[in-house]
């Protein structure tokens, strides 16, 4: 349930263009595995913000390794270099899974400095499954339409009600893509990333990937650490809590950023008149998540919409203004319109979040095994309800449809890498969807990286968001491979940016660096 970039950043879609052919830049490094490289043929999709910008499509097997067998097609987006030196391409993914990577290549290109992006080939993806790949998953259109259940079992009907819809829709997945399933997963899709390694005639890769993308990566690195020239993860996503372990502790970590988000509120109470004690603001959320449970606001906002539309502050603070703006007027003013509106920019689901979902879903299914057994997530989920309420039971219905997945799971990849050149890691110490010790995981398990910590940050997605510490550190090893020295722990500690204040006025959108990135990452994961 991703923020609408539209609304709230103004970021431009990718238009289609004509097609024009781009020849083989003579200084790229050529493909290695004794294979050709493909011909991509490049056509001119620019936009106002990126009047550079490319499309391609490329051809790649289904299963990798039938490579005779069905084909389906990958949506790339690229920024050519245009400096003398080139340092190849600069793959690019926002996350998800599910998440498009089309827009990401223009906003990482137009967001390094100039003299570093000119370098390289800042190429975008759409992963197997999503957006302008095809196929394209939907496998339940209308599967979030309002007034769902209440994510809250309190009942056996609700329960029962909850468990109907998780049911419905993996068998839904299951007719519809049941050759498809069994190879949407970490793995085909970094096999996927080779393939258009090898068509960009590259003999090793740059790569830059956000939350899930982090994942990917590492998995890349993992199966072809010789083709990895330089690789940057942000906000790490933990290898060794693949997926159901993950998001139990993603309970505990959004129910801190939502507290973090009510004491924002009280801090700020000549603004929104709900009052100066933490604890008073929290029960003021709670009791208005009870009455919308019972009449939801303008037919559309019940309790589980609620949720999903206050999920997307956990991810980034730039959006607490406008939830407190509307959380007030519910509470302070009678007003529940505003409150709607903010569903529909936070979290309604338009046919592209409708693709994102049955992409995450597929991946983080078939990724790894999930508990079959409804008492395990009844148990697990009510121990962690008792400590996080927030978004403990929205999240279990989210991934409820892995209980009954149609396609065999597969194992999660040990990632430990000894081989790998030095990669760089970012994250925040107070991330809510990719907690702390992800990113200290992760840097653990590869060998020789630096993890640069931005300490007191709460957001997801840290790097190109205005934090000019963060940005230092990414620019040089972009540039010429520079790290920060080696340290116990975290190798660099960066400050993180201040909150926002309440809104000065009534405001339509916000275009800050921030916003738009956060508009780009990839579907709720």
């Amino acid at each position: 349930m991703r923020p609408r970039a539209a609304v709230l950043c103004g970021a431009a879609a990718v238009l289609a263009g004509a097609f024009t052919a781009v020849p083989a830049d003579a200084s790229a490094p050529r493909a290695g595995g004794g294979a050709p490289a493909a011909l991509l043929e490049w056509r001119k999709c620019a936009t106002a913000e990126h009047p550079t910008l490319q499309c391609a499509s490329l051809p790649v097997p289904l299963d990798h390794d039938r490579p005779g067998g069905r084909r389906i097609t990958l949506a790339l987006s690229r920024i050519p270099h245009t400096a003398r030196t080139f340092q190849g391409p600069l793959l690019v993914n926002p996350g998800g899974p599910g998440g498009s990577g089309l827009r990401l290549a223009g906003f990482v290109a137009s967001s390094l400095p100039k003299k570093v992006a000119t370098q390289y080939d800042v190429v975008g993806f759409d992963p197997r499954g999503v957006g302008a790949s095809r196929p394209a998953l939907n496998c339940r259109p209308g599967h979030f339409a309002p007034v769902r259940p209440d994510s809250l079992p309190h009942t056996p009907a609700v329960e029962r009600a909850n468990l109907t819809r998780a049911r419905s829709f993996a068998a839904a997945c299951g007719r519809k893509y049941a050759g498809v399933l069994p190879h949407l997963d970490t793995v085909s899709a970094a096999r996927d990333i080779d393939a258009i390694r090898a068509a960009l005639g590259a003999e090793r890769i740059n790569y830059f990937g956000y939350s899930y993308g982090t994942y990917l990566g590492a998995v890349y690195a993992r199966l072809h650490p010789e083709r990895v020239r330089r690789l940057v993860l942000d906000s790490v996503v933990d290898p060794t809590e693949v997926w159901y372990g993950a998001n139990l502790r993603q309970d505990l970590a959004f129910n801190d950023r939502h507290r973090a988000f009510l004491a924002w509120v009280a801090k700020h109470d000549g603004a929104y008149r709900l009052g100066r004690d933490p604890e008073r603001v929290e029960a003021a959320w709670y009791a208005m998540r009870a009455a919308l449970a019972k009449r939801p606001a303008g037919g559309a906002v019940g309790a589980a919409e609620l949720e999903d539309t206050f999920v997307p502050g956990g991810y980034y603070h730039g959006y607490w203004p406008y939830l407190a703006a509307a959380f007030a007027a519910y509470v302070a003013d009678r007003d529940a319109g505003p409150l709607v509106e903010a569903y529909r920019n936070f979290g309604a689901v338009d046919a592209a979040d409708e693709n994102g979902y049955s992409v995450y879903a597929a991946v983080q299914c078939r990724d790894a095994r999930w508990p079959r057994d409804g008492d395990d997530w009844r148990e697990d989920n009510w121990d962690a309800y008792e400590k996080a309420p927030f978004m403990t039971w929205n999240n279990a219905w989210y991934n409820a449809p892995c209980a009954f997945w149609p396609a065999r799971p597969r194992r999660p990849v040990d990632v430990t890498n000894r081989v790998l050149p030095p990669a760089l890691l970012f994250q925040a110490t107070d991330d809510a969807a990719t907690p702390y010790e992800g990113g200290a995981t992760l840097h653990r398990a590869l060998r020789g990286s630096r993890l640069v910590v931005e300490e007191g940050g709460g957001n997801h997605g840290i790097t190109l968001s205005g934090n000019a510490c963060l940005d230092g550190h990414l620019t040089a090893y972009l540039a010429d491979g520079t790290l920060p020295p080696a340290g116990p722990a975290a190798d660099a500690v960066c400050p993180a940016l201040p909150a926002p204040g309440p809104l000065r006025a009534k405001a339509a959108a916000t275009t800050s660096r921030g916003a738009v990135l956060h508009g780009l990452l990839g579907f709720r994961g």
